[in-house]
């Protein structure tokens, strides 16, 4: 069992939030993508409007990368979000940090450093051991309680996301609440129930349809994108040199095996593409997957006319449908028809959810929407689709609890 925010007595309360915002960064350094913020601004907003004392914790991108920047401008953005100030302090756990985490007041907001600043927090520990990090043995004593909003980094044990409920109570925002409601309750969703999965992550997309269907989870597994590329090599079909060598290139020739032993176990409720677009002369062009030319140089950019329709039929008798991943290159125009299309016919379903990340990116691309749910976490919502535990609720499951002050 997991507190939420209506345990928590807010007001006069210093209230640590660890959200994810890691977003696309512009060529200026700047954010060039809200969208993850605004996921956060019920929480915050309602934390603040009940007269709590908000500092927010995030991470953003990796070191090295382009996007390992600082938070000011995320800090800058959720103050015209949350329509109040929100300061941005260049540091984390340092005293400064903690003297202007203690002199924050009711409805106060502030935005601390990135949190991947500092080497600890891009590694993993086990709550124990994330206690007694720096970050927070340094920001803890500065603290009242812990929040957790970042269902998308869930899957991580980094010590912003295990540490504090360790040492603090730990609560669950609403972001965090609603994910888990939706996805920790997959086996209680309307049947039958498809997965579609697509995109670039295969070795996930195989654990999820292996565990799935193993637990009878799943009436159909609709495969597209590179997934669906290396079940078709699995079956035995030449999918040609250039999707071929792109699998090899990733490290998924393995995979290739474990697709094999799925179509061996659950082949006929696993359905795969039967055609593909292919881009030639500068334009889509559609192949049946066994009218593909030997060694042909051309990539599979998309699903074909015959599996749209195909997909489409299996999903009328649908009562909840699973997507993960777009079914092809929906940045390109041409190769956009499959993922919208597919999603489309998603929405009239009884209950429809999306996981995050690159699917939550191509949804609102392509102006597609209408949906139950649409996760915040590609890996997090994956691993939950398999049963797997995520640290960061653990964590809040095991944490001590202790009892807020009472009012005077």
């Amino acid at each position: 069992m997991i507190d939420t925010l209506d345990d928590l007595d807010v007001e006069g309360t210093t209230v640590g939030v660890r959200v994810d915002i890691n977003s696309p960064i512009g060529d200026d350094g700047t954010l060039a993508d809200d969208a993850r913020l605004r996921a956060h601004v019920d929480t915050l907003s309602e934390l603040l409007e009940r007269g709590g004392r908000v500092a927010v914790l995030a991470h953003q991108g990796r070191p090295g990368g382009d996007d390992f920047v600082s938070l000011e401008s995320h800090a800058e953005r959720l103050s015209k979000l949350l329509e109040r100030p929100v300061d941005h302090v260049d540091t984390t756990f340092s005293d400064a940090a903690r003297e202007a985490v203690r002199n924050l007041e009711n409805g106060d907001c502030l935005v601390l450093e990135n949190t991947r600043f500092y080497s600890e927090e891009y590694m993993e520990f086990d709550p124990d051991r994330a206690a007694e990090t720096h970050l927070v043995e340094g920001l803890a004593p500065a603290l009242d309680v812990y929040v957790n909003d970042a269902f998308a980094a869930a899957h991580r044990s980094q010590p912003s996301l295990v540490g504090f409920p360790t040492v603090l109570p730990g609560y669950a925002g609403r972001v965090m609440e609603s994910e888990l409601d939706v996805l920790g309750t997959i086996e209680e969703t309307p049947e039958p129930r498809i997965y579609v999965l697509g995109g670039a992550k295969v070795p996930d997309s195989i654990d999820v349809a292996w565990s799935v269907l193993e637990k009878g989870l799943a009436d159909h597994v609709l495969t597209a994108g590179v997934v669906g590329n290396v079940f078709l090599i699995a079956d035995g079909v030449d999918v040609g040199d250039a999707s071929s060598d792109f699998i090899y290139d990733q490290g998924y020739w393995d995979e290739i095996d474990r697709a094999a032993d799925l179509l061996d176990a659950y082949g006929d409720s696993i359905a795969l593409p039967r055609d593909v677009a292919v881009e030639r002369d500068g334009e889509r062009h559609e192949l049946g997957v066994n009218a593909l030319p030997p060694g042909d140089e051309e990539a599979a950019m998309d699903i074909g006319s015959s599996t749209l329709a195909y997909y489409e039929r299996l999903l009328e008798d649908a009562g909840t449908v699973i997507l993960n991943g777009p079914a092809g290159v929906f940045e390109e125009e041409a190769f956009a028809t499959g993922t919208r299309q597919l999603y489309g016919a998603a929405t009239d379903v009884e209950m429809s959810i999306v996981g995050g990340g690159d699917t939550a990116s191509a949804l609102r691309s392509l102006g597609v929407d209408g949906f139950t749910h649409v996760s915040t976490g590609g890996g997090a919502a994956l691993r939950m689709l398999t049963a797997e535990p995520l640290p960061a609720v653990t964590a809040l499951q095991d944490g001590p609890k202790r009892q807020q002050p009472a009012d005077d």
